[in-house]
């Protein structure tokens, strides 16, 4: 399945009348519609607002909010149960280049779990984005999410095949990763 990403008001509405039934928005176009810097917690109201404004188009919404926008396991918890959407990608990769400790991460993706059950958490790994870990790491870090109860591992800058299915094989949950090139996507399936 194709997610595709929305900044505003206007790109979901094209989204979802070119036929996508779901739409993510983008915590770096968001930030940068802004003029704000990404990943560094800054466009947290702009995001709630977005949310907010998207809930009213007839999609299925998952929303980008980086490391949770600062705050303890209980506040992100809190945002993600405020946003009213379908889901949230939730990334572990920091300002600094770093990765969250993967404790950390664990006790905020089964925070948000425990106060929206429902909630789809797309538990963002940034090893291969951030040049910060190996696929061992990765995995490593995958198996950790989905124990802590996230739906979906998104691994931005994974684009080989091989390490793609290695990923695929070894996670029981939908493996993300973002369209780069040499990647391509299958064809839509004929509508009824």
């Amino acid at each position: 399945m194709l997610l595709p990403n929305a900044w505003d008001v206007a790109s979901a509405a094209a989204l979802a009348a070119a036929g996508f039934a779901a739409v993510g928005t983008t915590s770096l176009g968001v930030a940068a519609a802004h003029g704000l810097p990404d990943g560094r917690n800054a466009a947290r109201a702009e995001t709630l607002d977005l949310a907010r404004r998207l809930g009213k188009l007839d999609i299925l919404l998952t929303v980008d909010i980086e490391g949770g926008f600062g705050g303890g396991p209980q506040a992100v918890a809190g945002l993600a149960a405020e946003l009213g959407a379908a889901g949230v990608n939730i990334e572990d990769g920091r300002a600094d280049g770093t990765l969250t400790p993967v404790g950390e991460q664990v006790t905020l993706i089964a925070a948000i779990k425990a106060r929206v059950p429902d909630l789809f958490v797309n538990a963002r790994t940034d090893t291969h984005w951030l040049h910060a870990g190996d696929l061992d790491e990765t995995l490593r870090r995958a198996e950790a999410y989905r124990e802590a109860g996230a739906d979906g591992i998104f691994v931005p800058g994974l684009a080989d095949d091989d390490s793609i299915r290695t990923v695929v094989s070894r996670i029981d949950a939908p493996l993300n990763v973002l369209l780069m090139p040499g990647l391509t996507v299958p064809p839509s399936p004929p509508s009824a």
